[in-house]
């Protein structure tokens, strides 16, 4: 089976096998018959990894769901393994599942090259000890807890990232998905790798609020499990994603930072804007978030902050700009095993940028927007 199971394991096989069969609406009993099983019983036991498959049964198993070969055996595909929490504005069912399909190939192209380059998934998974019925003061002070256990500093925005993959082993990537504007991100919890997917093109602050949105997911999905389709908004929504939110806004903008700006109340309307597009700009964060945030602590009006035009609090109160802090595709670690997995020669350069739906050209470039130098095959 040299071409099956001896490259995946036999739970990673039988995974794939039950994804498959459920999303055809077929029974255990059905597939056994159309394969040439005596019972439903060697289905169960595929599926469940206990048994491994031969490189004939993979061919019937193939034979009777109607896809490729490279369904089984394909190592860069997520299939029956990896679940999606979708932060979005108006995207439809076909779209998310479209984004779905290609980030679930970069997942897994990352998932399977970097053990073999030498940059194995993190042991141990961090969770934060909040369930649903955690108020909302809790998912705040848990978000304060974090930016002071990390470091993150006077700007949390700025070092978040790098946290998350360098001490939490999180997969961050930035990318453009389809269609701009509407999908910001999204949370992929697979087993021993998390992943948070972020949409590039949003202003600075809305990045890096979904990021730590995101983030209370992923440190809290055993506990509650996220909604496959969520709508993005900074207040309101459903009990997790207000939790999510009130943990984003703490780890992002953390009381003992927002001290230093002394008090808000009792300013003038005029004066209150310009100062929360000063210093929303200066942590990195939206305007209309940091309003929102005051309001959670207590230091500004909710009257006040309802009041407040959110059209003067767009982009903090600046024009948009197309490279105004744009991030690269992808993130640096990512690209990092792409292009050490080359070089070791586990796969070719036109297979890497294939995977990564660009040309070489384009690859190369890559590479050097995130500081790195071309792979050796060049």
């Amino acid at each position: 089976m040299a071409h099956g199971t001896s490259r995946m394991t036999a739970v990673l096989v039988g995974r794939r096998l039950k994804a498959l069969r459920e999303a055809q609406a077929t029974t255990q009993a059905d597939l056994a018959d159309r394969i040439g099983f005596k019972d439903r019983q060697t289905v169960s036991a595929l599926e469940t990894g206990q048994r491994r498959m031969t490189a004939d049964e993979l061919l019937r198993a193939a034979d009777a769901l109607n896809v490729p070969l490279e369904h089984f055996t394909d190592p860069f595909l997520l299939i029956g393994e990896g679940r999606f929490s979708w932060r979005h504005s108006g995207a439809n069912a076909a779209q998310l599942e479209a984004c779905e399909r290609h980030a679930g190939r970069w997942i897994a192209t990352f998932r399977t090259l970097a053990p073999a380059v030498n940059r194995p998934p993190p042991l141990l998974r961090h969770a934060l000890g909040l369930d649903r019925h955690a108020r909302f003061e809790d998912a705040m002070d848990a978000g304060e807890r974090f930016a002071k256990l990390f470091r993150l500093g006077d700007v949390p925005a700025a070092r978040l990232v790098k946290v998350m993959e360098e001490k939490l082993g999180v997969l961050v990537l930035m990318l453009d998905p389809k269609p701009h504007g509407r999908i910001s991100g999204a949370a992929c919890r697979l087993p021993g790798l998390s992943a948070a997917l972020i949409a590039r093109r949003e202003a600075a602050g809305l990045r890096h609020f979904n990021l730590a949105h995101e983030l209370f997911h992923l440190l809290t999905w055993d506990a509650m499990p996220p909604e496959h389709s969520e709508t993005a908004t900074e207040v309101g929504g459903q009990r997790v994603e207000q939790l999510a939110n009130n943990f984003a806004g703490a780890v992002l903008m953390p009381a003992s930072v927002l001290a230093h700006y002394g008090s808000w109340d009792g300013l003038a309307r005029n004066k209150l804007m310009a100062r929360l597009n000063d210093v929303a700009t200066e942590m990195q964060v939206a305007a209309s978030a940091l309003k929102w945030r005051l309001v959670a602590l207590g230091s500004l009006p909710q009257q006040t902050a309802s009041k407040l035009s959110d059209a003067a609090l767009r982009r903090n109160g600046r024009r948009a700009t197309a490279k105004n802090g744009l991030p690269p595709l992808f993130s640096k670690p990512f690209v990092e095993v792409i292009k050490l997995a080359i070089d070791k020669g586990l796969l070719s350069y036109r297979r890497a940028a294939g995977l990564l739906e660009m040309s070489m050209r384009d690859f190369s470039e890559l590479c050097a927007a995130h500081q790195l130098p071309p792979p050796d095959e060049l």
